[in-house]
């Protein structure tokens, strides 16, 4: 009779610690005190700064397009390809001292500059040296898309989105979302810096999220979603698997103390 007791006693402690509850399955939860939290995430967002290992697009337009057609890519007769490829080769990467080469004009260092810092620096030079203000010239800088990896319980693997800005729900979302498993509460992303690497957290369950200064992903990010306790005790995530679970279990523990008690 007391070990049934204690079985049972077992059997309810399980049940009610090991099924994932609806709280750490839900995306941005919002409460009271946060409900106007959404109206700062605009202002957190500061302009990325180049590292080694970007690539660039960089193209160089004028009223009179044939004379700064040596400072295009071979590509750019055909802008509108956007594959990962075509960005590839056509693009400008980013070296190990922070230089990029542009035909002509030679190496030019952009480390921790902006997209716009860049524009504007490449204008200057091309003004100062190969054309006059007549010419009109026009120039765009951007990323080649902001490359990031996931790992864990989301879908793995490596991703481009070719926007200026992308959000962790975003990339979270391409990668197809994350498992009933994963730990929302403490998705690691581990970022690149000039001095190295360095891990942060961010809680996706949360709607304080949207203040976090990592709620923006950067270009190299790698996105890694821990699995929950309970995967390991191969338990199951809804009330019912967690029944039939501890019900398999029960009745192989009632068994063999029935076959070592004869």
């Amino acid at each position: 009779m007391r070990f049934k007791s204690f079985l049972f006693l077992f059997a309810a402690i399980l049940a009610l610690t090991s099924c994932v509850s609806t709280k750490q399955m839900s995306y941005l939860q919002e409460y009271e005190e946060d409900v106007d939290s959404i109206i700062q995430v605009q202002r957190l967002r500061k302009p990325y700064r180049i590292q080694t290992g970007d690539l660039l697009s960089i193209r160089v337009k004028a009223l009179d397009q044939d004379i700064v057609g040596m400072f295009n890519p071979i590509g750019s007769e055909n802008p509108n390809a956007t594959t990962e490829e075509a960005v590839y080769f056509d693009g400008f990467t980013v070296d190990d001292h922070g230089n990029i080469r542009v035909p002509t004009m030679g190496e030019v260092n952009v480390l921790g500059y902006t997209e716009k810092e860049v524009r504007e620096m490449i204008e200057e030079k091309l003004l100062e040296e190969y054309f006059k203000e007549e010419a009109n010239i026009f120039v765009t800088v951007k990323l080649a898309g902001i490359r990031y990896t996931t790992l864990g319980e989301i879908s793995q693997g490596s991703q481009v989105v070719y926007k200026d800005h992308v959000t962790i729900m975003e990339a979270i979302a391409n990668a197809g979302g994350i498992s009933d498993y994963g730990d929302r509460e403490n998705v690691q992303i581990i970022r690149q810096y000039p001095q190295g690497e360095e891990v942060h957290t961010i809680d996706v369950t949360n709607i304080n999220a949207l203040k976090s200064p990592y709620y923006y992903i950067q270009p190299n990010d790698m996105i890694i979603v821990n699995p929950l306790p309970r995967k390991a005790l191969g338990l199951g995530t809804t009330g019912l698997e967690v029944f039939r679970t501890i019900v398999g279990l029960v009745t192989l523990a009632t068994s063999i103390y029935f076959l070592t008690t004869r």
